[in-house]
């Protein structure tokens, strides 16, 4: 499935839920089920930086593709970047880095983040770009 289809996917799903609370508990379900990271990855080297919790993303490539893994001491944010992981893991280094990330703003996640929650959001694209940009560059 291409990045833009699982981002379609996913504006699709928020439209669902008739306001923010359901939407947030959505969020945190998706937290909950993220595939956590290893124990060994949680470390200060893989802490995304700008972000008010603590956040570690980790990727891994298998076949060609990336694969994400991350963590979250707070659960709206575990649920941030579980939407992230959704959208960009087991990805092409290429098709992440042109991906258009839209979708963030048309599912209103950003906009009902406090200020600080939002530059970590911005932060988790960021990370997840330059873990890209990485693989990329590594594997010219």
């Amino acid at each position: 499935m291409t990045i833009q289809a699982i981002q379609e996917e996913i504006i699709d799903e928020f439209s669902m839920f008739d306001d923010w609370d359901e939407r947030f508990q959505y969020v945190i379900d998706l937290g909950k089920s993220l595939p956590l990271i290893e124990e060994q990855f949680k470390t200060e080297d893989n802490i995304i930086k700008g972000c008010q919790s603590k956040v570690w993303l980790h990727a891994d490539e298998k076949d060609g593709n990336l694969i994400f893994t991350a963590d979250s001491d707070a659960i709206i944010t575990k649920g941030i970047i579980a939407v992230l992981i959704r959208a960009f893991s087991n990805q092409k280094a290429k098709d992440i880095l042109d991906a258009n990330t839209d979708f963030v703003d048309q599912i209103g996640l950003k906009e009902q983040l406090s200020p600080t929650r939002a530059n970590g959001l911005v932060s988790m694209i960021k990370q997840i770009k330059l873990y890209a940009l990485g693989y990329e560059a590594k594997n010219k």
